[in-house]
């Protein structure tokens, strides 16, 4: 087995946060739940999807709030916030003061990019600028410059009885250092890198350059290496910048054979997608990870870019049940984790 040159220092999750249209608050309850047990388990992070016109979370910020008020001790992220459907000025504001209530605990994700059917939802969303906005690094330097405490007007001081600050208010000093990148590319990862931020990756990249028109696969692991390299050559911190992984991990030590079968299936179902690039973007997405922890640590170890990374946020399925998320987040806590060698919190 390859030794990893980094040992595992973070062990975090990522949920998407479903619920049923009838009954909300109960899927919006179970996510709370889950982030409750995780803390619980002793992870060092959990992070939520954002979904916007589904039946996912629609305002991690709001959730992340509720979390801070029910741990104590977990760091709470997002990934990732897609900056097209956000006024970075706002978003900047609504992120200050859930780390405040926190206590230095929140970790903001983001990306860029038009929104998803954007053609479809621009009315709705900016009827009078649709075509002008600017969905590209931009609002993500701006949200940044927000975040970090630089004037957002030249106006400031008394007016009548108020008083009025020319920059964001709430401030909270640290969280301008615990704000993440999501990108799948090089260009992203350079960008991240050039501004100061933690880079997330996920089980999805591009597979950049021309299609060379053979049946050679890329390999997801190398793309993903050279995306982390990237970042870390333009970050001023080097190869101490921060970088979390992202992949779907399901270990399945104490599983039932009836919970198996289902993550196996899953895993199946989503294999063809791994074979080739998908889409004009050429999207290359990772494995599911499948197996006993044991096995899993071994898969792990010989993947390049984890050989790279001291923190990890692997990803929950989507559309298991509460019980299934309880057995996989139990399985990583007590078994991966340990068999990645890293130390819990208490020790």
């Amino acid at each position: 087995m390859p030794p990893t040159s980094r040992p595992l220092r973070k062990l975090g999750f990522l949920t998407i946060g479903l619920f049923d249209e009838a009954d909300p608050r109960r899927g919006h309850e179970s996510t709370l739940e889950i982030i409750e047990l995780g803390e619980r388990l002793g992870f060092d992070s959990a992070w939520v999807r954002h979904r916007h016109l589904q039946y996912g979370i629609s305002s991690p910020v709001a959730v992340l709030a509720a979390a801070s008020q029910r741990t104590g001790r977990i760091e709470l992220g997002t990934a990732v916030i897609p900056l097209g459907w956000e006024n970075p000025l706002r978003l900047a504001e609504d992120l200050a003061t859930v780390d405040l209530l926190s206590g230095g605990r929140l970790n903001p994700g983001v990306s860029v990019g038009p929104p998803m059917h954007y053609d479809r939802v621009k009315e709705a969303l900016y009827a009078e600028t649709a075509d002008t906005e600017d969905f590209g690094y931009e609002r993500a330097r701006r949200l940044l410059d927000f975040v970090r405490g630089k004037p957002a007007t030249d106006f400031s001081g008394v007016e009548g009885f108020e008083v009025f600050s020319d920059r964001v208010q709430p401030h909270s000093p640290g969280l301008g250092s615990r704000m993440w990148y999501g990108g799948g590319s090089l260009r992203s990862a350079r960008w991240a890198g050039e501004h100061g931020m933690n880079f997330l990756t996920s089980s999805v990249v591009k597979a950049e350059g021309p299609d060379d028109g053979t049946d050679a696969v890329p390999d997801f692991a190398e793309i993903q290496l050279s995306h982390i390299r990237a970042f870390r050559a333009h970050h001023p911190d080097g190869d101490d910048a921060r970088v979390s992984q992202g992949l779907v991990v399901i270990p399945t030590d104490s599983a039932t054979p009836a919970q198996r079968a289902k993550y196996e299936e899953y895993a199946a179902k989503r294999t063809p997608r791994t074979t080739a690039p998908q889409g004009p973007a050429r999207l290359l997405f990772a494995p599911d990870l499948v197996g006993t922890s044991a096995d899993i640590a071994e898969r792990l170890h010989a993947h390049a870019a984890f050989r790279e990374v001291d923190e990890v946020a692997f990803a929950l399925p989507f559309t298991f049940e509460q019980e299934d998320y309880v057995q996989i987040l139990t399985d990583l806590a007590t078994r991966l984790g340990p068999a990645l060698g890293r130390r819990s919190p208490a020790a």
